[in-house]
């Protein structure tokens, strides 16, 4: 705010004259054209600058040093001024307030519900609200408040504080507070001011202390946000903070069962009655299906969500992330207050600067006691002078105070050399007013360990001042000691997938077209049309006309391509496995084209041609194949002379799959009269490539994570988890896992596995061998009491199992498959040995190179020969598809 801002006067009342000079005016300026008509340029110049500054500077924006808004700073300090330890009437506090926040009472009373809610500076009495269900707090009347041992332990030091008057010049308050922790990051802040806004998210305690640490020790360090409410969240854009960051927070969704979710954590920001209105908008809206939503929250989240019968409930869960509050984006603005200006710093900044402020108020501090101990010093050796000495005898006979002033002065002197700084007036003052029991009752030996224990202090004050920074770190650490347990990381980082809403939509809308007239949708206008298929009202879908041409578009109530439709679908975008098998006549009198192509990546609402562009051309025949399948067509020619054989064959597996922008293979030349579809065929599509992500714990086939093997038809995966249990599952890679999962791999029929794992009620080491069991639900492989502890496993047969034994004994081997027999995975198991065991350790044999390993299956790759007419013979001839001349 410019203080030197030029402000102007209201003119006087009255009409203005006509070609009266310009006048200013305290809301704009006045001319002689402009008659009694207002600019409001000078309100905007001056006014609206000053408010727009006020609200940046006194309500909206935290101040970089304590990071506390000017509303939570006076609370915490009007909350000081009454500290006795006791519990204090929120309504008292607000009143307290008041003192120094000229804002009235209910703005006082919100800040400091907040500030209560974020469980940190203020212990709270009563019903205070919850920010998981957003219950508001009960009137100010009813509940009660003091400040935190944390707060009073790092907030509050009257004397490295800097005062100045409260609004009305009868009270001092804090310009900020000496906090000496990085206040704003651990509890965030969130603001709109005129202009700007400051949305700082929160962030771990114990983290914060250990970025501090690491910085005054010239460390490097990341900080990552952590919320109250738990969650899941994708930092990989967080941008330290700044504008143009974004953070991903999800929901925990786990399931109960095929047909049961259950929300334990929910993204910061939201309640669960908003999570619970979104779920139901979305059932509503068709956008998810599910039979009903429970809400049992209390202390902890719980959102019952019960899955429609025919619906997935994996493909729900990435519905729950798509379509509701299950999913939120939070972008991070970090705005804080530093030399009476708005600042836009990283968090990282943030840190540093709060770590070497913490460092600034404890050197203060520490120079502070050691100014208090130097005087304590200096005040007891001047009384061990003045009482040893009996100087006080010399006061005798003085008739006015400043003679015994001086008198003792004078005695003084052949003693000053021993002090540290000059004696002043005051310190004669203070031995001429000591008492005289004080005197009597003096103990030279007491008074000097006083001043040797004074001296020791000196020293070690002395010590950390020169050793700053450890004394600093050494702080932090007690502070994380003393406060940090319960403070664990409550939102779990990790990276998500990207969901894609047409694929997890359910399809709550069905696609109508009039082929001949072009038109297509799934408006009400249109139900007299052709039925389709069931769609979702956000999918794209593929339109083809007669002549080759085709269009991909957003599903609409009614929308025209071209007259002549010949196929319409709804299309998956980046889809590699649905193929297009065509048969087109290229231009009016050309050859018979045949072709194979799958279509992906294309933009939405070009035309583009699935023949080679030649007017005239016609689609023949052409089918959709989801998954690769290549049927067999018989194709009767039009009769001519010299056909000798009018009918063949067209079989689709013996073309190979290419682009969409392939114009394919020579069919033959003659005019067909007829196609028949003889067989319809299986996949020629190899096995699946499938690969698990650790860090979004998803399947995909894109090659990122983790291979686990090539899949086909009902092949399975076996999943493993740290509560000792496992299941198998499909390959599909739209199922979720739980959060417990620890390993996943291709379930073999027949495998063996070894595991070894300890009893904690026997106190014992066994191993087990068991062949797993197909089963969807989850199964105990130990004891389902979790008396059990998973010590390691293996799958590889002809394994030796390596046991290290604690002091002397030598460690041993032993043949796993040898120990023992395959039996239940119920079963308990053989005792391993009766010593008390170090590690364990299973050894896995080397390969044999000779025997060699699974081989991996060879794709089809269309060398059998494929039967074509020939328009030059009378017969038909075989042709190696690998010689024919792609266009």
């Amino acid at each position: 705010m410019n203080e030197d801002s030029e402000r102007t006067e209201m003119p006087a009342a009255g009409p203005e004259k006509e070609g009266a000079a310009v006048q200013p005016g305290r809301y704009g300026r006045l001319t002689a054209d402009e008659g009694n008509v207002r600019k409001l340029t000078g309100m905007y110049r001056n006014w609206f600058l000053d408010y727009a500054s006020y609200v940046i500077l006194e309500r909206a924006v935290p101040h970089a040093a304590d990071g506390l808004k000017p509303v939570q700073r006076r609370i915490l300090h009007a909350m000081k001024s009454v500290d006795d330890g006791r519990y204090n009437k929120v309504a008292n506090i607000v009143g307290q307030t008041m003192q120094y926040h000229p804002h009235g009472d209910a703005s006082i009373k919100d800040a400091l519900v907040q500030l209560g809610q974020k469980d940190l500076l203020i212990d709270c009495q009563g019903n205070w609200g919850n920010i998981l269900t957003g219950d508001e707090a009960a009137a100010g009347r009813y509940i009660e408040a003091r400040l935190s041992k944390f707060a009073l332990d790092v907030v509050f030091n009257r004397k490295t504080t800097e005062w100045m008057r409260s609004y009305d010049g009868r009270n001092e308050e804090p310009v900020t507070l000496p906090v000496k922790f990085p206040l704003l990051l651990a509890q965030g802040s969130d603001g709109i001011a005129v202009g700007l806004a400051s949305k700082i998210l929160p962030h771990n305690f114990n983290e914060l202390i250990d970025a501090s640490i690491a910085h005054l020790e010239g460390r490097d360090f990341q900080l990552w946000p952590d919320f109250p409410t738990g969650g899941l969240a994708d930092v990989s854009r967080y941008n330290d903070g700044l504008r143009g960051g974004a953070v991903k927070v999800r929901a925990r969704i786990s399931k109960i069962d095929k047909r049961t979710l259950a929300i334990t954590e929910i993204p910061y920001t939201t309640t669960t009655e908003s999570i619970k209105e979104s779920i139901i908008r979305a059932n509503e809206k068709g956008k998810i299906k599910i039979r009903r939503v429970d809400d049992n929250t209390a202390e902890k989240v719980e959102i019952i969500v019960h899955v429609a019968s025919d619906e997935s409930s994996d493909k729900t869960i990435d519905a729950l992330y798509a379509f509701t509050d299950c999913e939120i984006s939070i972008s991070p603005n970090a705005c804080v207050i530093r030399d009476e200006k708005p600042h836009f710093l990283g968090v990282s900044e943030i840190l540093r600067r709060s770590a070497e402020h913490t460092r600034y108020l404890l050197r203060r501090e520490l120079e502070i006691r050691l100014d208090e101990l130097n005087e304590a010093w200096h005040a007891a050796s001047l009384e061990r002078i003045f009482i040893e000495n009996k100087l006080y005898e010399l006061i005798e006979g003085c008739r006015s105070r400043e003679e015994a002033y001086a008198a003792v002065d004078g005695g003084l002197e052949p003693f000053k050399h021993l002090l540290r700084r000059a004696v002043t007036a005051e310190d004669v003052q203070r031995l001429t007013e000591l008492k005289f029991i004080r005197i009597s009752r003096y103990d030279s030996e007491r008074a000097d360990n006083e001043i040797r224990r004074i001296e020791e202090e000196i020293a070690h004050t002395r010590h950390d001042l020169d050793h700053l920074t450890e004394y600093a770190v050494a702080y932090y650490t007690r502070i994380r000691d003393k406060y940090g347990k319960g403070r664990e990381r409550r939102t779990e980082l990790r990276a998500f997938d990207s969901i894609e809403a047409t694929k997890v939509a359910v399809t709550n809308a069905k696609l109508y077209v009039d082929k001949a007239e072009g038109f297509f949708g799934i408006g009400k206008s249109m139900k007299d049309a052709e039925f389709v298929c069931d769609c979702s009202d956000i999918d794209d879908v593929i339109v083809f006309t007669e002549d080759g041409r085709y269009v991909i578009t957003k599903v609409s109530d009614k929308a025209f391509f071209d007259k002549n439709i010949h196929h319409i679908g709804v299309f998956k975008k980046n889809d590699e496995r649905t193929t297009y098998n065509v048969l087109y006549r290229d231009g009016r009198n050309g050859p018979i084209m045949m072709k194979r192509c799958a279509i992906k990546g294309i933009t939405r609402d070009k035309e583009y041609d699935i023949t080679k562009g030649t007017p005239d051309s016609r689609i023949l025949y052409m089918s959709v194949n989801p998954n690769g399948e290549a049927e067999v067509l018989k194709v009767y020619f039009k009769l001519r002379p010299h056909l000798k054989k009018a009918i063949t064959e067209l079989d689709f597996s013996k073309i190979a799959i290419r682009g969409r922008q392939s114009q394919g293979n020579l069919f033959s030349r003659y005019a067909i009269s007829r196609i028949q579809l003889k067989e319809r065929g299986a996949s020629t599509l190899g096995s699946q490539s499938v690969w698990y992500d650790e860090e979004v714990r998803r399947l995909n086939a894109d090659g990122r994570g983790v291979l686990l093997g090539e899949f086909r038809g009902d092949d399975k995966l076996i999943v493993w988890t740290s509560r000792n249990q496992y299941y198998t599952t499909g390959y599909d890679l739209a199922q979720h896992f739980p959060d417990e999962t620890v390993r996943i791999e291709k379930y073999v029929p027949g495998r063996v596995y070894a595991l070894c794992y300890f009893d904690r009620e026997q106190g014992y080491h066994y191993m087990k061998r068991f062949v797993p069991e197909v089963s969807g639900r989850m199964l105990f492989f130990l004891d389902e009491a979790g008396q059990c502890d998973f010590v390691c496993m293996t799958s590889s047969a002809g394994a030796r199992l390596r046991i290290e034994y604690g002091g002397t004994r030598p460690a041993e081997e032993l043949d796993a498959d040898g120990f023992i027999g395959v039996k239940s995975h119920r079963a308990k198991g053989k005792r391993l040995t009766t010593h008390p065991v170090e590690r364990l350790e299973f050894l896995e044999p080397e390969p044999d190179a000779a025997a060699g390993g699974p081989q991996e299956e060879t794709p089809p790759t269309g060398a059998a020969a494929l039967e074509i007419e020939r328009p030059q013979g009378d017969e038909a001839t075989l042709i190696d598809p690998a010689q024919l001349n792609l266009f």
